[in-house]
């Protein structure tokens, strides 16, 4: 039966998965990803990561709380370098620097959405509600931020690059998309793999980085994104966040 069962499995998940993920602070990684089998474990991980929590989860004005969402974004962040951590090499192969892998993926929304989002927002929200008066609730001193429609926008943009992301990785997995797919801008449904159903992608005025360009990039950036969350962790347990 297990054996029936992990062939079936196997026949859901395809060879090749074409990838177009766009990212607020990068521009939009594009190319074909072929994934080896710690790849596509790594990627079912992630994938559950991303869909049991808030951060795919659209936040509405009048609904939960910034740092609520900001401290999910960081849980996401953290569970990605230990699933980085766990698979090592594997999901990053030398060999393969003109395809997409698991790493560049996972090292460009470290560092194209999640790690600017947080080293941002983190520490400003963090001041604000060091001002909180004791009459005044957590929820209403929040919404009482000037800034608030800032970073629920930027919080918008990040969720939406991580909602194409877990679709790319329900394909790579060969899992169903277990989340009710979201529109377009134009109000076209979107396909898993994050394209829309009848037209191509286009963003506007964005950078396409070639996974060699984007590994350069994840190079130099990965020490920054170590030290600065060493720092981020130590402002969060300050805050007692």
């Amino acid at each position: 039966m297990s054996g029936g069962y992990g062939r079936a499995r196997r026949s859901l998940r395809p060879k090749q998965v074409a990838v177009k993920l766009r990212l607020p602070f990068v521009g939009e990684i594009a190319g074909t990803w072929e994934p080896a089998e710690a790849e596509r474990e790594a990627a079912w991980e992630l994938y559950v990561e991303l869909i049991t929590r808030v951060t795919v989860v659209e936040l509405r004005p009048d609904e939960g709380l910034v740092r609520e969402a900001l401290t999910s974004v960081y849980s996401v962040f953290e569970s990605t370098r230990e699933i980085l951590r766990k698979y090592g090499p594997a999901v990053a192969p030398r060999g393969r620097k003109e395809t997409i892998t698991f790493g560049v993926l996972a090292i460009g929304v470290l560092n194209g959405a999640l790690r600017p989002l947080l080293t941002k927002w983190h520490p400003a929200l963090a001041a604000w509600e060091a001002q909180r008066p004791d009459s005044v609730n957590p929820v209403q001193h929040e919404r009482d931020w000037d800034q608030l429609p800032m970073v629920r926008n930027e919080l918008s943009r990040t969720r939406a690059s991580l909602a194409e992301l877990a679709k790319i990785l329900a394909d790579v997995a060969g899992a169903a998309y277990l989340l009710p797919e979201a529109p377009n801008d134009d109000g076209a449904p979107l396909q898993r793999g994050g394209r829309p159903m009848s037209r191509d992608l286009v963003l506007t005025k964005s950078v396409v980085l070639s996974p060699t360009t984007h590994a350069t990039l994840a190079d130099r950036l990965l020490p920054q994104v170590s030290v600065g969350y060493g720092k981020l962790d130590h402002r969060t347990r300050a805050a007692g966040s």
